[in-house]
């Protein structure tokens, strides 16, 4: 059995479970992927200071974000074709993040739908809006997060169109995998997947197909996706979407100050710097060296910020509190893990962050989260405003 220390180890094995569309979709970005591998090297330019002496017996990690009392300073991002990675992936992962005491966002483009993480799991949770189908489809997309039970919608802006992703164009992604040969002799090694796959009735996009007219397969889904991306979504669309809500509002894809001023100014609660895992814009700059930018940009107006795209380990997570994120957002460590061992692979994921977040804030010698900032840093390594 495979020992599990770190967030690379559930990679390996992630690897080696799910079949290499679906994992080439979710380990790859845009282009050249630079801005991918951004996001995690960044991070690694980043250095702790070391202090000793100090009492770490007790660790304090726990923190409100948008209004959520967390375990840790970290929220499950949202991800589309989760349950392809594993099937029933979503439920999965909605259950351990509730058992841990993290909030999970559903995307839009889920296998599981809104409806399914309701019975199935029975917590609140966070759904993600893509912007589809025009202002009724949309509505109804909010009223059905409502009526699940969501306590904050995500809106994501950086996806009025999909970034050219060069693996999943050699790939021929699609939901279920076309059964082309080189597919099926990739699924047959897959056989656990194949098995699990088998055994759910999840197989679409669960949002969508069956809640469109005419949309209720995947070719039907496929025509009708081409077709639907709002290239003219604009801040106006904003100012309407947060009215329909009614509720807690968090604007992800900000990978600008001036963006995050907009946002904030239309009564945003919070704003996720995100420049989407680097599948969107490649050769733009990593999301942690926009964080101190934005965080200046933001001061004073309230509006909390949450660091997504890249964060592999517990020090990352610190960091970014370190530079001013209430909290961290994680998409790819946990489909790593959900790939390898489902419910209790998201778990292991949850778990190995947790501990070397603690294990790194009491080697700064700072044992409460609220207490940790930027001086728990080498100053010369620290990003500098853009």
């Amino acid at each position: 059995m495979t020992i599990i220390t770190n967030i690379e180890d559930l990679r390996v094995v992630a690897k080696k479970r799910v079949p290499k569309m679906i994992y080439d979709y979710v380990d790859s970005g845009a282009w050249t992927e630079s801005t991918y591998h951004a996001n995690e090297a960044d991070f690694q330019d980043i250095k702790l200071i070391q202090r000793v002496g100090v009492d770490i017996s007790n660790i304090q990690t726990q923190r409100e974000i948008v209004g959520v009392r967390s375990t840790i300073p970290l929220a499950i991002s949202p991800t589309g074709l989760a349950g392809m990675v594993h099937p029933d992936g979503e439920i999965l992962a909605a259950k351990a993040a509730a058992k841990f005491g993290v909030r999970y966002t559903l995307s839009t483009m889920s296998i599981a739908s809104l409806e399914d993480i309701q019975a199935e799991v029975g917590e609140p949770f966070w759904f993600q809006l893509y912007v589809l189908g025009g202002r009724d489809f949309t509505l109804r997309l909010i009223e059905r997060a409502k009526m699940a039970g969501c306590d904050a919608l995500v809106l994501t802006l950086d996806s009025q169109m999909v970034g050219q992703r060069h693996k999943d164009i050699k790939n021929g992604l699609s939901v279920p995998p076309t059964p082309t040969l080189k597919n099926w002799i990739n699924l047959i090694s897959k056989q656990r997947w194949c098995w699990n796959m088998l055994k759910t009735k999840r197989r679409e996009f669960g949002n969508i197909v069956g809640h469109v007219e005419g949309v209720n397969d995947r070719k039907s889904f496929a025509a009708w996706s081409l077709q639907q991306f709002d290239l003219s979504l604009n801040w106006k669309d904003v100012e309407w979407i947060k009215k329909a809500w009614g509720g807690k509002l968090i604007i992800k894809g900000i990978l600008d100050p001036e963006d995050a001023l907009i946002a904030s100014s239309l009564g945003a609660d919070a704003v996720v710097v995100s420049n989407h895992g680097g599948r969107q814009q490649d050769g733009a700059l990593s999301s942690i060296k926009m964080l101190p930018s934005i965080v200046d940009r933001l001061k004073g107006t309230g509006t909390e910020i949450i660091l997504d795209s890249g964060i592999r380990s517990g020090q990352d997570l610190l960091k970014s509190i370190a530079l001013g994120a209430t909290g961290g957002m994680i998409g790819r460590a946990y489909l790593y893990g959900l790939g390898a061992y489902g419910e209790k692979g998201v778990t292991n994921t949850l778990e190995i962050i947790q501990k070397e977040f603690e294990t790194s804030m009491s080697f700064t010698g700072v044992t409460d989260i609220d207490r940790v900032d930027s001086n728990i840093l080498i100053a010369a390594t620290v990003p500098k405003l853009l």
